[in-house]
């Protein structure tokens, strides 16, 4: 007989983590899926479970798969600012900070964090493989790119009380450390870099290391947290966080330029609420000259955040307004700590600028019967939830 346990595992799946081993035994709903060819898992025993410990506790989420490129060389920063659409030259030393790139069109390649490790040393960490399309643009550069995905073992330790529970690991110096900044600090035979960064919009950190340091690292840190509610998170607890702290998701809300299929579902940062993150005053960068000429002739969509009536998520719906189909929900949830019915959506232009008149056609089941509600919807002008802890520097001790 089939084991269809197995068949996932090995068919579906290409290879573990460094932590896949030790996050089998929590993993009690054996729910795998297939992230950029690594296990990962949407829910290790109750999603909901997991999102209370990212609010209440802390959380903790496999990184490893996460693509990481390491840049160095003479080059190195004239080079990300020519395919970055940020001045990368702001960026100081041990220092992080939020970029997307985009093609000679203006429309978005990808989003990830960009680490300045030394003087000429960058690690740039995306969703999709980009390997191929680095290399394309370092031509005339004195760059050298490394992939380091499989050198790097990673986790996001994300809530409240992560900051108690990395101090009770033993990693000391972390009170100083602000938002977006790096620190080292050893550990057995090496080092751990810890950054002040995550994708929860709670306090939370992620930590680096070697694969040899990997297991020692996942050991004590779930020994410091035993007592601080501290749990392994799942792709569903983290998208329902990321979606309550306002962050949008590649392949989600956007899909990457190299990925679409049909001409027209590509986006530009401008249609994504993204034009802070382009700097015009930079002379020259990948799409500044379609950039330019979609600010001055006016975008073709608007990203917006939705406060949705009643508490029936949004899914897949389509936002109406005045009767007229206008756009399209590309991600919803019912927000328990912000209370709050979140929707983002993609609004066709002009309606975008009218934001008066807006519903969602959600679509829900009741007693086994299928009811339809045209819930109203008001424009967020901030994320839902957006706590004072997220930035406090120390932390509390929890």
């Amino acid at each position: 007989m089939l084991d269809l346990n197995t068949v996932r595992e090995q068919d579906l799946i290409v290879e573990p983590t460094h932590f896949t081993e030790r996050l089998k035994p929590y993993a009690k709903t054996n729910d795998w899926f297939n992230w950029k060819g690594y296990m990962a898992c949407n829910t290790f025993e109750c999603e909901g479970k997991e999102y209370a410990a990212i609010r209440s506790g802390t959380g903790v989420f496999d990184i490893c798969p996460m693509s990481k490129y390491d840049i160095t060389g003479p080059d190195a920063m004239e080079y990300l600012n020519r395919i970055m659409t940020r001045d990368i030259a702001k960026l100081n030393v041990d220092r992080v900070t939020y970029v997307i790139w985009c093609d000679d069109n203006g429309y978005i390649q990808d989003d990830g964090t960009l680490f300045r490790l030394s003087e000429n040393h960058y690690r740039l960490c995306s969703y999709e493989h980009a390997m191929d399309w680095l290399m394309n643009c370092a031509e005339g550069f004195d760059v050298e790119i490394k992939d380091t995905t499989r050198d790097i073992a990673a986790l996001a330790v994300q809530g409240p009380t992560s900051f108690g529970v990395l101090e009770a690991m033993g990693l000391e110096g972390l009170e100083n450390l602000k938002p977006f900044g790096i620190m080292r600090v050893p550990f057995k035979s090496g080092e751990i870099m810890i950054s002040r960064t995550g994708f929860t919009g709670d306090l939370g950190y992620e930590l680096w290391t070697t694969p040899d340091l990997a297991g020692d690292m996942f050991d004590e840190l779930f020994e410091a947290g035993r007592l601080r509610a501290l749990k392994p998170m799942g792709a569903i607890a983290l998208d329902l966080a990321r979606i309550e702290a306002g962050f949008v998701q590649a392949g989600v809300d956007f899909l990457t330029s190299e990925h679409v299929i049909r001409t027209g579902r590509q986006r530009t940062p401008l249609e994504l609420d993204m034009e802070w993150l382009v700097d015009f005053n930079k002379p020259l960068f990948n799409g500044r000259k379609a950039l330019l000429k979609q600010k001055e002739e006016g975008p073709r969509y608007r990203f917006v955040k939705l406060d949705v009536e009643g508490n029936k998520p949004a899914h897949n719906s389509f936002i109406f307004n005045k009767g007229k189909q206008v756009g399209t929900v590309t991600s919803a949830a019912w927000c328990p700590t912000a209370k709050t019915n979140v929707a983002f959506a993609m609004l066709e232009w002009p309606y975008g600028r009218d934001t008066d008149n807006l519903e969602a056609e959600i679509y829900f089941q009741r007693e086994l019967g299928w009811t339809k509600v045209m819930a109203k919807c008001k424009p967020m002008k901030g994320p839902a939830f957006d706590p004072a802890r997220k930035r406090a520097t120390p932390p509390s001790r929890i």
